[in-house]
């Protein structure tokens, strides 16, 4: 399994998971189907998990080079068969309905009716699969009632399971809990997503910083927030995903 990390708008990420040997691709969260956040410089880093051999990669965008969601599903040689949509709110959803017109046939998968260009409604516990691919559908409300997350594993792969969190749950804090009670939203937080395994959360928003910026200020000897912070920092401006710590894991499910 195989991910593009997509920066897009102002701080938003979009993900193309490709399964490598049917090559077939699926799109989480399309804000923009065509073109990307620019950023400075010309690069494309890799992040390498350890004592695996599978990898992100991480899209640095030069200004005058805006990459396009369909151009790099053609670079990679890739058939995008499926979007994944966590929630309805634009800067998660916005372009669905322009790929769905580039792309006939297009399946557009999500837990609520107001998503744009939605071809089916999934349900909580609904399980998909893309080759050899699994995806298991998690309801998480609270920051819209209609918040989905996706669980994707492979079986006997050196991969580490993913969950693409939207809003749900980004690296050491949350969405704003907006349609929902905050008891639905710490059940979606600690029942649902924080019993899964800690390896690999791919959320919506690069709010890392300023997330732990802020627990730092709640928490000033808290361990695990300045151990996160000092890596965070030490990151910069990249993509603020791959494997986390169980430290990590609990900074997050705990804000």
């Amino acid at each position: 399994m195989k991910v593009k990390v997509i920066p897009v708008l102002e701080d938003n990420y979009m993900y193309l998971v490709i399964e490598e040997h049917t090559r077939e691709a699926v799109a989480v969260d399309v804000a923009v189907p065509k073109r990307a956040r620019p950023l400075p410089g010309a690069l494309c880093t890799r992040a390498w998990r350890p004592n695996t051999g599978s990898h992100l990669d991480h899209l640095h965008l030069p200004n005058s080079h805006p990459f396009q969601l369909l151009e790099i599903v053609g670079r990679e040689g890739v058939s995008l068969t499926t979007v994944l949509t966590t929630h309805h709110h634009w800067d998660h959803a916005r372009g669905n309905t322009e790929l769905a017109r580039l792309l006939p046939g297009l399946v557009v998968l999500g837990a609520d009716e107001r998503i744009c260009a939605l071809t089916r409604r999934l349900v909580h516990g609904e399980e998909l699969r893309f080759g050899a691919i699994h995806v298991r559908c998690l309801l998480t409300p609270g920051h819209t009632s209609g918040h989905m997350s996706y669980f994707l594993w492979e079986d006997e792969c050196l991969d580490p399971p993913a969950v693409f969190s939207g809003d749900a749950l980004s690296v050491a804090g949350c969405g704003s809990r907006l349609e929902t009670t905050a008891q639905q939203m710490y059940h979606s937080l600690v029942e649902t997503l924080g019993t899964l395994p800690p390896e690999t959360v791919f959320c919506g928003h690069e709010h890392t910083l300023g997330n732990l910026e802020f627990a730092q200020k709640v928490e000033p000897c808290n361990n695990h927030v300045k151990a996160k912070l000092s890596w965070a920092k030490g990151l910069g401006s990249s993509p603020q995903t791959g494997e986390l710590s169980q430290a990590a894991w609990s900074c997050q499910t705990r804000l």
